[in-house]
């Protein structure tokens, strides 16, 4: 059996990593054909079948502009310092730019929710106050539709100082 066998995440593993994370690597096609690779706080809609990534950013910015014109995109989350704490989850999927004032506000808190960030309640929030906080912003979401995982901590021997040298065995 494959070695990316023993190593990839199950769906419930995948749930929990994207719970557990805030900051998503974002990768668009820039305009001179080379990746434009940028990080991102994320917020995450987790439904039964459905998994989807949300950010707000500047809509002049050149990663909405990359996704006007390809909405092609990839993500990649991943964490450890050892080999046998590597862990990480790349995702394939489009870009959908949304212009919803209250949806993009909604986004930006949530996603600072995520790093710790005190959660006001957006429907309390004047709308002035939204208009400066998101007027010039754009909600991107990604459905992932393809999931690349791996987490080494599943590897035999993983746990122990001699992880490396039996890895690379």
């Amino acid at each position: 059996m494959p070695r990316k066998d023993d190593i990839r995440m199950t769906d419930e593993e995948i749930r929990t990593y994207l719970q557990e994370g805030h900051t998503v690597t974002l990768v668009t096609n820039g305009p001179k054909g080379f990746p434009h690779a940028v990080a991102m706080f994320y917020a995450l809609e987790l439904n039964d079948d459905d998994i989807v990534i949300k950010f707000a950013t500047y809509a002049s910015s050149q990663k909405v502009k990359n996704a006007q014109k390809d909405p092609r995109c990839t993500l990649l989350i991943e964490t450890g310092h050892a080999y046998s704490e590597l862990r990480g989850l790349m995702m394939e999927g489009e870009a959908e730019i949304v212009t919803d004032l209250d949806d993009t506000v909604r986004t930006m808190v949530g996603a600072n929710a995520r790093t710790g960030s005190p959660l006001p309640d957006v429907d309390l929030i004047p709308e002035d106050v939204k208009i400066k906080m998101a007027g010039k912003r754009v909600l991107m979401k990604i459905r992932p539709s393809r999931f690349v995982s791996w987490d080494h901590g599943k590897l035999p021997g993983s746990k122990t100082p001699d992880a490396m040298k039996k890895a690379i065995s």
